[in-house]
Formats: C-alpha cells, structure tokens, sequence
C-alpha cells in the first residue's frame, strides 16, 4: 500500500480525522485509483456497516426561481422550457409518500424552487408536515431555500427532522455559479436550521468547472458546519443553462470525488443524489468508493432510476436497504 494511504488509514482508524494539507497531498500522490477506492470503502464500512439509508424527494413547487444559479433549470433567468406550477396539494404529497415508504425509503423531502417562500406556501408545508407525520412513519424532511431562525423552529414543531439546504460549491468557486445571493447566505440558513435542533442535510454540485481541489475545499467546509448527511450531486447540463455545454466528468472522476469526501468525512452519510446515471454501468462502484446513502426515485427536473432497480443493484452488491 502506498504510504500516505497507511498513514491516512491508521489515522482514521484511530478516530482522528485528516487535514487539507493531507487530502491534497493524497490527491497530487500517485495512488492508484483502485487503492484510494479500496480505503474508502474499508472505512465507509467500518463507520456505516453494510445498510444503505434511502431517500426520495417530491418536487412540490416548480420553476419560476429568482435566483440565477447557472446550473439550475428552474431559474427564471433561463430559458430551460421545463414545466412550473404553483405548490401542490396534501393528497399527491401524502399519496407519493406512502408509496415510497411501501417501496423501502427511509427519509422524505419536501422540495420548492425559490429563494423562499411566501408566507401562505409557508403556511401550507406546517400543514403537510403534520398530516405526513400523523399518516406515516417517515423521517421528514424539506429543501424550501433560505428560511430564518423562527421558520426553522415553527417546521420542527410540525414534525420536520432535518433540513436540506447545499452549499453547492466551496466558498471561493462560488460567485462563479451564483450572484443573487451568497454563500454566506447559504451559511446562514444551515446555521439558522441547526440552531433549531433539526439535522441538517448539505452537499453540493460536482462537475460545474471546478477543480478536484476545489471539490476537496468544499468537503471541508461542510465538515467544518458539523454535517452528517452530504447529497453528492453530478451536474446534468440542462440545455438554456449556462452550463449547457460544460463537459461533463468522467466516471473514474466522480468517483475519486466521492471517495474523498469519505476519506474527509468517514462518519458522515455521503449520499448519491441527482446525475448519478453521469455514472452509467459503474453506479454499483459508487459503493464501493465511499457511498452509503442515495436518493431514490425520480429528482427535481430529471428521471431518476427506479426504486426497485435501486434496491436490486443494492442487494446485488451485498448491501442491504
């Protein structure tokens, strides 16, 4: 084994985390992909055993966003024709949620585009969140943009467990993907949400032109926060975007990310979210790199897998759900 792995490994092994300067000496070392893949997933299974926690989202408000993030297809900046509508109501929620407890998820969010929302949407999500949690057994959770300290208390009191609000991309890349707010506003809102008590669940958006440095600094920013629940996202160009026509990574790439971000964060969920199909057939290696955790089902804009495809590549790689 190479002897910055050993080291790295005994380190976490230990119970120790390792350090920016570590991380990119491991990325600008010669290890071979196979070898940083196989820690990964060494210590994956060592902190997270062999049970992949699910997720599943619906998307109930579409389009229309104010904001300009350059990756988004639900910005009004952009011209992506994908379909808007209003928030929907408790039924198809409730409906959609039910069926995806049936199928195995664990976890379900809520998700509406915006920078926020109004005071009635606002409004209307206390409602669901409480007929969701008196109809099921499902850990609740909602993406709903920016929200302040008091929102944060009022979505606990109704039944919300954990909050999704990504940092997308580490601090310095960031003004290059977004300037209708900041990142420090994305800060705000996972600090506004955890001082509430509500887990909090934030990743980011690989594949956007940063670098696998850059990649690294943004691990380190959500350890620095305390999170224990990361969305991994691979960027899916959607045509009108200004991002139509980034090329997109190659697999061995997402994967060496992934396993970085365990390497980073070895007690966290590192979880698959929308793009991964950018992986085709290694979608399985993913798991076998680092991840443990994924969403299911179908994403905000794009057709994801189908749950029961999902848990049959799961079961076929001796994972269980």
């Amino acid at each position: 084994m190479n002897s910055l792995l050993f080291r790295i490994e005994n380190k976490l092994k230990r119970g120790c985390i390792i350090t920016y300067e570590e991380a990119v000496n491991l990325m600008e070392s010669e290890v071979s992909d196979d070898e940083l893949f196989s820690l990964a997933d060494r210590i994956c299974k060592e902190h997270k055993g062999y049970k992949v926690d699910l997720c599943s989202i619906i998307n109930a408000k579409s389009g229309s966003c104010s904001e300009n993030c350059k990756y988004c297809a639900q910005s009004a900046h952009y011209n992506t024709h994908i379909q808007s509508y209003p928030l929907i109501g408790i039924e198809d929620v409730l409906e959609m949620a039910k069926e995806n407890e049936k199928e195995g998820v664990n976890c379900f969010s809520i998700v509406t585009s915006g920078g926020s929302l109004e005071e009635i949407d606002f409004q209307k999500i206390l409602e669901i969140l409480r007929v969701l949690k008196k109809e099921t057994g499902l850990k609740l959770c909602a993406s709903l943009g920016s929200i302040t300290y008091k929102q944060a208390i009022l979505l606990k009191q109704a039944g919300l467990l954990m909050y999704h609000h990504n940092i997308e991309t580490c601090r310095e890349y960031y003004c290059k993907i977004c300037d209708t707010h900041t990142y420090n506003d994305r800060i705000v809102t996972v600090k506004n949400a955890m001082e509430a008590g509500l887990e909090v669940c934030c990743g980011g958006i690989v594949g956007m032109g940063e670098s696998l440095e850059q990649r690294i600094k943004m691990a380190f920013e959500i350890r620095e926060l305390g999170i224990k629940s990361i969305p991994l996202n691979i960027l899916n160009p959607v045509k009108g975007t200004p991002l139509e026509n980034i090329e997109g990574l190659q697999p061995v790439e997402i994967l060496r990310t992934i396993s970085f971000f365990r390497l980073i964060m070895p007690y966290a969920d590192i979880r698959y979210a929308g793009g991964r199909i950018s992986l085709g057939k290694q979608q399985a290696q993913g798991f076998k790199a680092g991840i443990n955790a994924m969403m299911v089902g179908n994403y905000l804009t794009t057709t994801g897998n189908k749950i029961t495809d999902d848990l049959e590549m799961i079961r076929s790689i001796g994972l269980e759900s």
